[in-house]
């Protein structure tokens, strides 16, 4: 079982790269063209995968950050995020990883609750994110949004990491009543 590590390969200089993961290929691909249409002084890098493992390959570059997509019309969908998961390192998870929701919308249309994503973002200390990629306006805020994160990850964004980006979502979300 090949495992996804943060640090496998070396950075590139100036370059940053985020991995989208998801089975909806035609909304990862515009997500895609909405990240890098965006302003970054950096060389962006965006890779596509339906899941993981990736295959091993020597020219993969040093991957920033993981997008898990996870589209709530689909139970395959969160079924395969769920497969990949057990692919990548648990170092990962300590600021480069988040999920991204879209669908939640239309929500008598949605096969997954809400709440079961809710606590797999939980149970992964990853941030959450909700977004309906269908609608060009959201999906290029989305894009931004994420093109920062992305910038912090790779270390482009003096006096920010990737940990106290993840301490400045979690704070920002309504606590949970299960927490002490």
């Amino acid at each position: 079982m090949s495992v996804l590590r943060p640090l496998d390969k070396l950075p590139g200089l100036n370059t940053a790269t985020v991995l989208l993961v998801g089975t909806e290929d035609a909304l990862l691909q515009q997500l895609a063209d909405s990240v890098l249409q965006g302003d970054c002084a950096s060389e962006l890098r965006v890779h596509l995968a339906r899941t993981l493992p990736l295959p091993s390959s020597v020219n993969r570059p040093r991957i920033d950050l993981i997008v898990f997509v996870i589209n709530l019309h689909s139970r395959y969908s969160l079924q395969s995020i769920e497969e990949s998961l057990h692919h990548v390192d648990a170092s990962f998870f300590l600021g480069k990883v988040c999920f991204l929701v879209t669908g939640a919308g239309r929500e008598s249309h949605c096969s997954i609750h809400r709440n079961t994503v809710v606590k797999l973002a939980q149970t992964y200390r990853s941030p959450l994110l909700y977004c309906d990629l269908e609608v060009e306006g959201f999906r290029a805020t989305m894009a931004q949004r994420l093109l920062r994160m992305l910038q912090i990850c790779a270390g482009h964004v003096p006096g920010a990491s990737a940990l106290s980006l993840v301490s400045l979502l979690r704070s920002s979300e309504s606590p949970c009543l299960e927490d002490p």
